[in-house]
């Protein structure tokens, strides 16, 4: 017997209204209702952080979090903050300072950095480090990303504003 539930959220600035099964996770929902892939399920034990979105604000892990927990919320994810340019000095950094790797993890370390820089305008290399400690990347060290975001921080304290970030040709 399968019972759906309506919920109703905000995903990315837009209003939207589902049934959804009262076991479905927002990872699944934004991945397969919404198409949103940058929500990426690795662990699905909120260990890993590639499915971090933004739930009114707060970084949350997606797959760890139902559905229905997020109707009436406002979610966004990589998608949305990359279409609104709120991470464009972010993913503009990751690719300066060689911070991205595969990109399976990549989605939710912006998701933290964003969050973190929302809390505390020039945070210690030693709290990007700690913010960074729910996401997991078998690809490489995090140096590189804690440099990235160091940088993001100064630059943003320093006034300077960054355009939309789009990749370049190879």
């Amino acid at each position: 017997m399968s019972t759906t539930l309506s919920i109703s959220l905000s995903v990315n600035g837009e209003e939207i209204t589902r049934l959804v099964e009262p076991r479905e996770t927002l990872a699944d929902f934004l991945r397969r209702d919404l198409q949103l892939t940058g929500t990426h399920t690795g662990c699905e034990m909120g260990v890993c952080g590639a499915c971090l979105v933004l739930l009114d604000g707060r970084p949350v892990h997606a797959c760890l979090t139902f559905a229905v927990q997020a109707s009436g919320a406002a979610v966004e994810t990589v998608e949305g903050l990359t279409e609104s340019a709120a991470i464009a000095d972010l993913q503009r950094a990751f690719h300066e300072r060689n911070a991205l790797q595969c990109g399976f993890c990549t989605p939710g370390m912006l998701v933290t950095a964003h969050g973190l820089l929302a809390r505390e305008t020039l945070p210690s290399r030693a709290e990007i480090r700690d913010a960074l400690s729910g996401n997991y990347c078998r690809c490489t060290g995090y140096e590189a990303i804690v440099d990235a975001i160091e940088t993001v921080a100064r630059r943003r304290a320093a006034g300077e504003v960054s355009a939309a970030f789009l990749e370049e040709p190879a």
